[in-house]
């Protein structure tokens, strides 16, 4: 007896559920999988000693000074996590018109490098220059007339990323998307003899709304004079996005980030096909924020959705993700 169904001849013989029939069959086949080496944890740095302040707009995450971060960078690196990426909050006193702070040798960033590298070394730490942690209008350029200065601002960069080098920074990650950036602070770097520091550039940083509970963590929403279009790409542009990562490729990037993450896996996709360079993504504040929030609400299952947004990015090129779920991730994974 014949048993060939209607469904065999419009397929062709050809079903797709086969390959989906059983957990087995499911994880043989399965094409993209999160490893904890997928994982990059950013942290928020804060003055003083023994702090640990939770942040409201983003539940489970919380700003530590010195000694509390490198606590948690020792559980991160237990848990296999490769690496991290500090962004301080700097004291208000600190801040001025062009972020001189980040020119201290001693500035907060550098402290939680040396520390952190002399007690957890074998963790990389990538560190950003952008100015807005450091100055008093929030921009991550030095503010003249208005205007934020495009090379005086990459002289600075590149004596800040100098420091963070000496400090101990493996991955100096410049997010402030001046022009020119990454081929000054190559050449910045290998002058002062940190060939082996890498560069993960930020090569498309979108001007986008998904930034606020970031700029809360290092307090500077309240600061923020007019918006950053001037230097941030417009969410508009693709193409735009992908010129502006072919020059720091040019210009010696080791490494490529697309940010925000999820709304641009077009712009992940693109790059990674188009330069083969080992590319990331990073889900940010806002990203991490409506995940929590709607969990918190019953409305989603928030692990579920933590795992598959990780493995979306993997999904679309990425090599990697900074995702502030990393340390639950790392638990999880870890539980099998």
């Amino acid at each position: 007896m014949d048993k060939t169904h209607l469904v065999d001849e419009i397929t062709g013989h050809r079903r797709m559920r086969r390959n989906r029939k059983a957990d087995w069959v499911r994880r043989m086949v399965q094409e993209n999988r999160v490893t904890v080496d997928d994982l990059i944890w950013p942290i928020f740095i804060t003055h003083g000693t023994g702090v640990c302040e939770p942040l409201a707009a983003m539940p489970g995450v919380n700003r530590m000074s010195v000694d509390m971060a490198v606590e948690a960078v020792k559980e991160a690196a237990d848990l296999g996590i490769p690496a991290i990426a500090p962004f301080p909050d700097i004291e208000m006193d600190l801040r001025d018109q062009t972020g001189s702070e980040i020119l201290n040798p001693n500035n907060l960033m550098n402290r939680f490098v040396t520390a952190t590298k002399k007690t957890v070394p074998n963790i990389g730490l990538i560190t950003d220059v952008a100015l807005d942690p450091f100055t008093s209008h929030g921009h991550d350029g030095i503010l003249r007339d208005g205007i934020i200065v495009n090379d005086e601002t990459v002289d600075q960069v590149v004596k800040a990323a100098i420091m963070q080098a000496d400090a101990g920074a493996d991955i100096i990650a410049p997010s402030e998307m001046m022009d020119g950036r990454i081929g000054a602070i190559r050449r910045g770097l290998d002058a002062s003899g940190h060939q082996d520091v890498g560069i993960m550039a930020y090569a498309t940083k979108f001007s986008s709304g998904f930034y606020g509970p970031y700029r809360e963590a290092i307090n500077t929403g309240g600061l923020l004079k007019g918006d950053k279009n001037s230097y941030y790409v417009s969410p508009a542009n693709g193409t735009e996005a992908l010129r502006d990562a072919a020059l720091d490729v040019e210009e010696g990037a080791d490494m490529m980030m697309v940010k925000p993450g999820l709304p641009y896996l077009d712009i992940c996709w693109r790059v990674k096909e188009a330069f083969g360079l080992p590319t990331y993504a990073y889900q940010v504040s806002g990203e991490y924020a409506q995940i929590k929030a709607a969990a918190m609400n019953g409305w989603i299952d928030g692990e579920r959705v933590m795992m598959e947004t990780l493995l979306c990015f993997k999904r679309a090129g990425c090599d990697g993700i900074l995702t502030y779920f990393a340390v639950d991730v790392a638990k999880k994974l870890a539980k099998g």
